[in-house]
């Protein structure tokens, strides 16, 4: 029998699945990292068991889910660089496909019927009208964007076939850091857009690119749904609690319902750091030009409410968590 106490996180040491981690700690259960360390680090598992291990070993994560036995797969191992996904789509299509592949077998051999997966915003393209609902259509304009809606498919399928229930969670723009600090936001090279305006006001980088100032928005730049991390990592619980209580699978939105452009990002930073962020203006970005979610399908469903997304706090958290790395290296 599963183990309602133990749930097994693929890209446990990365951003988010750091912040999951924490969170099911919190809530008394045990998360087992699974990560291959391409992009996740060994200082942010600190919260359960570690296997190093790459979602392509079908024959260890079989082993993996035999001996934890657990409640649920959150599986947030995948490659997440939109622009990459443009030059390299052979990596995007071999990771988050393929990768998603070999976990689902481990998972139909080993009679695990639970998985949480994060999907994104990007599966929308751009939207016809805003804020967006989870039945908008799906056309992704990338790689990245693909590969993931290529993966709800997937997941329909297999419940089909294996009677696997899925939540999927589609992620609007993931930000901010842990509260008390331990862990946060360090990609390499890092592509995501408040680090990189906090680092620029740090003097880490000298200025900010800008991809594009002349998107159809109030102020030519692209706007989009900030959500906290933390808050993120809460939907995974009651994403949790769902599949064991209703045992029905669900897709949902995880956002704010507010958008925020380029330049508004950019301001708060400096208002709350006290710096002033140079910018270049590049080519605009092959994306959406605004993205905001409605998240009436998760507070319903989930009974998940963000409660730590304001833009000042999370600017706050992650101006903080950053502060101290660089403190660390000084």
């Amino acid at each position: 029998m599963d183990n309602i106490n133990t749930i097994l996180v693929t890209g446990g040491a990365g951003y988010i699945g750091s912040h999951v981690c924490k969170a099911l700690s919190e809530a008394g259960l045990t998360p087992i990292t699974y990560d291959n360390f391409q992009g996740g680090h060994r200082w942010a598992v600190q919260f359960g068991p570690l296997i190093e291990g790459d979602i392509h070993d079908t024959e260890k994560l079989k082993k993996t889910l035999d001996l934890y036995q657990p409640a649920a797969v959150f599986h947030l191992a995948s490659s997440i660089n939109v622009r990459e996904s443009l030059s390299d789509p052979l990596k995007y299509y071999h990771n988050n496909v393929q990768g998603t592949l070999s976990l689902l077998k481990a998972m139909v051999e080993s009679g695990t019927t639970n998985i949480v997966f994060s999907s994104t915003a990007s599966v929308y393209g751009n939207p016809l009208e805003t804020p967006l609902k989870e039945d908008h259509p799906k056309r992704p304009l990338h790689a990245y964007g693909k590969s993931k809606y290529m993966v709800e498919l997937l997941l329909e399928d297999f419940e089909k076939a294996y009677g696997i229930k899925s939540v999927v969670m589609r992620y609007f723009n993931a930000c901010g850091a842990d509260k008390d600090g331990l862990i946060g936001e360090a990609h390499s090279p890092e592509t995501h857009l408040i680090p990189l305006v906090i680092q620029t006001a740090l003097r880490q980088k000298e200025c900010l690119d800008i991809y594009g100032d002349t998107y159809p928005t109030f102020d030519g730049t692209a706007i989009r749904d900030y959500i906290h991390v933390s808050d993120l990592a809460d939907a995974h619980l009651k994403a949790l609690y769902f599949l064991i209580e209703k045992k029905e699978s669900l897709r949902v939105n995880l956002g704010t319902e507010t958008g925020f452009s380029i330049r508004q990002i950019i301001e708060t930073v400096e208002a709350i750091s006290g710096k002033k962020v140079r910018t270049n203006i590049c080519a605009p970005s092959p994306d959406a030009c605004c993205l905001v979610a409605s998240s009436k399908l998760a507070n319903e469903k989930l009974k998940w409410y963000p409660k730590n997304s304001t833009i000042e706090n999370i600017i706050e958290t992650a101006l903080a968590w950053h502060t101290k790395k660089v403190e660390a290296i000084l």
